[in-house]
């Protein structure tokens, strides 16, 4: 408890520009993760996904401390960093961390493609938002806000669809049986 009061203290604070989705829209999402993962779906594709369902979590909490009117130094980025902090849950209880060379980074592929989904989130609102300022603070065409973030994210599990992270185990498996000697 102590270390989060003196994460509150310590992180610096920007301000939130507007509501990034809906409530419906959150739900949603949230409720969608756990049908892919049950489908099948890979896990760097899922990732992308809660990334985005974490900093959405981030910005309601942001409007909830601003209706409440609590405002301090550091509350914007603390309530980002600690919603998209939360998928460490799921390697307590889920999953085995098990980082792999992604580029530059050494992170577990979940991981990996669970910060990349809240980037994209977060800068492709951002990127709304600038549009919309560019056009005299009018959408270029209906549920822009809402189709901006989902078709960045959309393209982000596309990518990850087509060229996953890492090797399925089945064929990691067969591979090694092919090659042994």
């Amino acid at each position: 408890m102590i270390l989060l009061v003196v994460m509150f203290l310590l992180a610096f604070t920007t301000s939130a520009w507007a509501n990034p989705a809906c409530a419906v829209c959150t739900i949603a999402v949230g409720a969608s993760l756990e049908i892919a993962r049950s489908l099948g779906v890979d896990d760097s594709v899922v990732g992308v996904w809660a990334g985005g369902f974490l900093a959405l979590l981030g910005y309601w909490l942001i409007l909830w401390f601003e209706k409440k009117g609590w405002r301090f130094w550091g509350r914007d980025v603390l309530s980002m960093v600690i919603s998209v902090g939360a998928i460490g849950f799921m390697y307590i209880s889920e999953m085995k961390y098990s980082p792999i060379a992604i580029g530059i980074f050494y992170l577990d592929p979940f991981l990996f493609s669970t910060l990349l989904g809240a980037f994209i989130l977060i800068y492709s609102s951002k990127f709304y938002q600038w549009m919309k300022a560019r056009n005299g603070g009018h959408a270029h065409f209906p549920f822009e806000k809402v189709v901006v973030p989902v078709v960045a994210l959309a393209a982000a599990s596309a990518y990850f669809y087509f060229y996953p992270l890492c090797q399925p185990a089945v064929e990691a498996a067969s591979a090694a049986e092919l090659y042994s000697f």
